[in-house]
């Protein structure tokens, strides 16, 4: 899938937001700090309270009928032809991409299809669409990025995350070992398999904390929580913080921590 090259349209007037549960629970902050990132490019955007989950919790565990019927009842709730900016690469893998699977050969597969084109992660619609350019008003740091399995294999966007982050004189990018490995988290995964999710986190962890670098950085909250949880768990000083916050602390001269 991410072998596919995709053409970015020109950037629009208006965007719907999908915020994604995660950030909704568990950090909203993140989600009003993607909105003033975006805002910044000049776009207007839309947010749709009645978003709820993108139904991959069901898809991924095998109950394709739930799924669909999750899946239906989000599509309707974006019916103008504006792009759909989703906060995470793992909702916009699949709305993306397994919208289109869900749907083939069904009633609904023109409307999925039409559906997923206009699904961008974050970063990609920021670097992509928006050709945005940041100026760094932060004091010199170290950061290493994590990208999810989604972003990286589904939606093809782990180089755009660097290319944000590079585009930020003071910040120190720092590369990490096996850096394209699971962190073990993989929704459900981590629920049915505890010991292998355990034992990948332990060495995702380790290799992040071998950068020395003074903060962690991800685009998917998932990854975030199930890796600032085995940190805290381990005692270590490192914890994540979600791009959209890192970013916009650096154009506004603030610090996130």
């Amino acid at each position: 899938m991410s072998s596919v090259i995709r053409i970015y349209p020109a950037k629009p007037k208006k965007v719907y937001l999908y915020a994604t549960c995660l950030i909704d629970m568990f950090s909203p902050q993140s989600g009003l700090d993607a909105i003033k990132l975006l805002e910044m490019t000049g776009v207007e955007i839309i947010y749709i309270p009645k978003q709820t989950c993108c139904g991959q919790p069901a898809y991924s565990s095998g109950y394709e009928d739930d799924a669909k019927t999750i899946a239906l009842s989000q599509m309707a709730l974006f019916p103008e032809p504006w792009p759909i900016v989703v906060l995470s690469g793992s909702c916009g893998g699949m709305m993306h991409h397994h919208y289109r699977r869900l749907f083939a050969g069904s009633e609904h597969e023109q409307q999925a299809n039409l559906f997923s084109e206009r699904v961008f992660e974050l970063t990609e619609f920021l670097v992509q669409v928006c050709r945005i350019k940041l100026d760094d008003q932060g004091a010199a740091t170290s950061v290493v990025l994590h990208t999810s399995c989604a972003a990286r294999r589904e939606m093809n966007v782990h180089t755009t995350g660097r290319q944000l982050l590079s585009q930020l004189g003071q910040v120190e990018l720092r590369e990490q070992s096996y850096e394209s490995e699971c962190c073990g988290f993989g929704g459900t995964f981590s629920v049915r398999h505890p010991a292998i999710s355990e034992a990948m986190v332990q060495d995702k962890t380790q290799h992040l904390t071998e950068t020395n670098a003074s903060q962690l950085i991800s685009a998917d909250w998932g990854c975030l929580l199930n890796i600032n949880g085995a940190l805290e768990y381990q005692g270590k000083e490192l914890q994540g913080t979600h791009l959209a916050t890192f970013i916009l602390s650096r154009v506004e001269g603030t610090n996130a921590q």
